[in-house]
């Protein structure tokens, strides 16, 4: 009886999940209906433009977007909890990862930033970068912003 009730259960969840919200309809999101904004001084130092095309949630866990860092512009030093994958879509940037030395990235390169690990990206001294970042969410949130990358760390 406890496994019938509990594959009731279990079925009920899937078509909630599958077909309460339009699962089985292809979604466009029109480009003219994205927005874009400026970059959090929590999430960024400098002038970043963030284009928020896949909001986290509907219908997965995966949010993401294009990043866009002027240069000498940077997050702060940040984790994922499930990880982070960011792909170079135009200019040369770095990313670190904490204890390490930095890495130029350039157009095409695709990154794998593993779960809870401390790391920063942005753009040279002297060009511009912008990526596609996509995170899942877990537990309401894809990221855990933590100290400003000084002039030090990011020279």
């Amino acid at each position: 009886m406890k496994r019938i009730t509990l594959l009731i259960l279990i079925s009920l969840g899937v078509y909630i999940v599958l077909y309460a919200q339009n699962l089985d309809q292809i979604d466009i999101v029109r480009v003219d209906s994205i927005s874009t904004t400026h970059g959090s001084e929590s999430h960024f130092m400098g002038n970043v433009h963030v284009n928020h095309s896949i909001p986290g949630g509907h219908p997965s866990n995966i949010s993401g977007g294009i990043i866009t860092f002027e240069p000498g512009t940077r997050t702060v030093w940040h984790s994922h909890p499930k990880g982070q994958r960011v792909v170079i879509i135009q200019g040369i940037g770095w990313v670190q990862q904490w204890g390490s030395p930095k890495i130029e990235v350039r157009l095409g390169d695709v990154i794998w930033i593993p779960p809870n690990v401390k790391h920063w990206h942005g753009a040279t001294e002297t060009t511009g970068v912008s990526h596609y970042a996509l995170a899942e969410i877990h537990e309401g949130t894809n990221v855990e912003n933590m100290e400003p990358v000084t002039d030090i760390q990011y020279r």
